[in-house]
């Protein structure tokens, strides 16, 4: 039998062994979109399937847990006036998450999780996982990578360089750089801070309230903050936090639906 993590180099059967089991499966969702002129446009696939993988390496040997290949296409509408942008709409990116989550409960999945690596993805993944769990009784998780690593992230200096994910920034950059340093435009970086007198958040990602102003991204030309300022070594500790954060994820996710599982009798 394959032991490889990744359902792509499996075959029906030992696909259906893994669902017997009770097997917990992974769909990390990622963008094709411009991150300004010193990042490559997949960097949001790029982040989410390397640590999406890595964590599941990392996960007890004892879960059965499967990755897909990574949706590399996104909601980035926004970023279509810079190029280099390949978005699928609202109802379109909705529809193949669910299509996705129907077809792994036919092949006898209870358990789904959506790893997001694009923060334009949030609201639909979110709707994905609440429904698919309500027409199929199957347990969802969802979640953005950084999103549960976030208690480690704000343990560190990455807050004092530019927002936390942010966009094409410097946490980003830094990412991109520890995973693939020759993918990052090192003079090509915007000597600029277009957002430099915006605050950053420890607490959270998300605003308490979201305010969408047209054409902000147009006058922000398409970057957040201050890309290639965090140190390196710093990258690389972003880089292994965020792998132990979709690490533990998986894992708490795993035993929390196997107990509803034995509650329900159902697997």
């Amino acid at each position: 039998m394959v032991t490889s993590r990744l359902f792509a180099e499996h075959n029906r059967e030992s696909i259906k062994e893994i669902a017997a089991k009770g097997g917990l499966v992974i769909i990390p969702i990622g963008a094709i979109e411009q991150h300004g002129p010193h990042l490559p446009v997949w960097t949001d696939t790029l982040n989410v399937e390397t640590i999406t993988r890595a964590a599941s390496v990392l996960v007890d040997s004892s879960i059965p847990v499967l990755v897909t290949p990574t949706l590399p296409f996104g909601s980035s509408d926004h970023h279509l006036p810079f190029g280099g942008t390949m978005s699928l709409d609202t109802k379109v990116l909705l529809d193949v998450l669910m299509n996705l989550g129907k077809s792994l409960q036919k092949s006898g999945f209870r358990k789904i999780l959506f790893i997001n690596g694009h923060g334009g993805n949030h609201e639909i993944f979110q709707l994905a996982a609440r429904d698919l769990a309500l027409q199929l009784e199957v347990h969802v998780a969802a979640a953005s990578w950084w999103s549960v690593a976030w208690s480690r992230i704000k343990e560190t200096a990455a807050f004092d360089f530019g927002r936390v994910p942010g966009h094409a920034g410097a946490f980003e950059y830094a990412i991109v750089k520890a995973i693939a340093p020759h993918l990052v435009g090192t003079d090509l970086v915007p000597s600029l801070w277009p957002d430099k007198d915006s605050p950053t958040k420890r607490d959270s990602w998300i605003a308490p309230m979201r305010v969408e102003l047209a054409g902000s991204w147009i006058k922000m030309n398409g970057y957040g903050d201050n890309p290639g300022a965090i140190p390196d070594d710093l990258g690389q500790e972003l880089l292994k936090l965020s792998i132990d954060g979709v690490r533990e994820a998986i894992e708490s996710f795993y035993y929390s639906a196997t107990a509803a599982e034995k509650e329900t009798g159902k697997k």
